[in-house]
């Protein structure tokens, strides 16, 4: 198949192209040239401006599309219908956090309510936004291509290359051993998906030509933080110790879920339903392997860098003492 990625060269996109070559397809990249521009230096790339400058995109046929980094609906759109008669299928890479209550409604499935917008124009990305506007993506998406579209709804995208940090902080915070600061007790649950696992689904799914909408997150079992972090500590090898601090005491001091605390989302369960996409043959590795992974590639990283995610060791050391003296 001939395969056009949007992106292509940053994490889910990296990991998408490796796929589709180890598969046999002849790929495409359309990017700006910024991000790591001597990956795939066989594979054909385009430049060009997702917002504004499509220029190199026009003329061209391919089987299908991957949109691996459309946030704003209107850059959607304006892609969408440039390429409505240029393939087959456009597959855009949502997040389940277009969900209304992604926390507070367990079992979530694909056609729960999804968030919305008061002002549909907005086009800044926040906490609030976020989600609202990749849901309007979606629905940009589909409006152009009625019944070729196929939307992906990933959880909390996890593994080698992540840029965010948002889970490489724990396996690196538990490997560094000592008191770790967890927050809300063991057994919330949560949900990550291997960005390996999510890529080549992801193509399979383009190569059988479904279309619709399905959840995709991981794993297929109920996954509670604190299975995550005995993970951890059982691939590092550490002597990490866990101390368990109470949601409100953490939130009470100003530490901010998600971003210095990854995975936990200040109270309140991730568990969205993936019936659908496993019955399409989504499957998962080994959380083992994902985390002994990820410690693997960060080693690789300067060691003097600055984390985007996660608690610095200060801030953790101070709330430590903080929560003893409570206790």
């Amino acid at each position: 198949m001939k395969l056009l990625i949007l992106g292509g060269t940053v994490f889910l996109g990296r990991h998408t192209v490796e796929v589709a070559l180890a598969r046999g397809h002849e790929v495409t990249l359309f990017n700006r040239g910024q991000r790591d521009p001597e990956l795939f230096p066989d594979v054909e790339k385009l430049l060009g401006d997702r917002n504004g400058d499509l220029t190199a995109l026009r003329g061209r046929k391919w089987d299908a599309v991957v949109d691996t980094c459309g946030y704003v609906p209107r850059i959607v759109r304006a892609s969408a219908e440039l390429l409505a008669q240029a393939v087959e299928r456009y597959v855009f890479i949502s997040s389940i956090s277009v969900y209304h209550e992604l926390d507070k409604a367990p079992g979530l499935d694909e056609d729960s309510p999804v968030g919305k917008l008061e002002d549909e124009t907005v086009e800044e990305i926040t906490g609030e936004t976020y989600g609202p506007l990749k849901a309007l993506c979606e629905q940009a998406a589909e409006q152009a291509l009625p019944g070729r579209a196929l939307n992906i709804r990933p959880g909390l995208i996890v593994g080698p290359h992540d840029p965010t940090d948002r889970f490489t902080y724990w396996p690196v915070r538990v490997a560094q051993g000592g008191g770790v600061l967890a927050p809300d007790g063991p057994n919330w649950h949560t949900q990550v998906i291997d960005v390996r696992d999510l890529a080549e689904w992801t193509i399979r799914m383009v190569e059988a030509k479904t279309t619709g909408v399905f959840n995709a997150t991981g794993p297929d079992y109920p996954l509670t933080f604190g299975k995550v972090l005995d993970e951890c500590k059982a691939v590092s090898g550490s002597d990490a110790r866990f101390v368990w601090v109470d949601g409100k005491f953490l939130l009470d001091a100003g530490v901010q879920p998600w971003s210095e605390l990854p995975l936990w989302l200040g109270g309140g369960d991730m568990t969205v339903s993936v019936n659908k996409a496993i019955a399409a043959g989504l499957t998962f590795r080994p959380l083992a392997d994902t985390i002994r992974d990820t410690l693997a590639w960060d080693a690789t990283r300067p060691s003097d860098r600055e984390p985007r995610a996660g608690m610095k060791k200060e801030r953790e050391e101070e709330l430590l003492s903080q929560w003893k003296g409570v206790g």
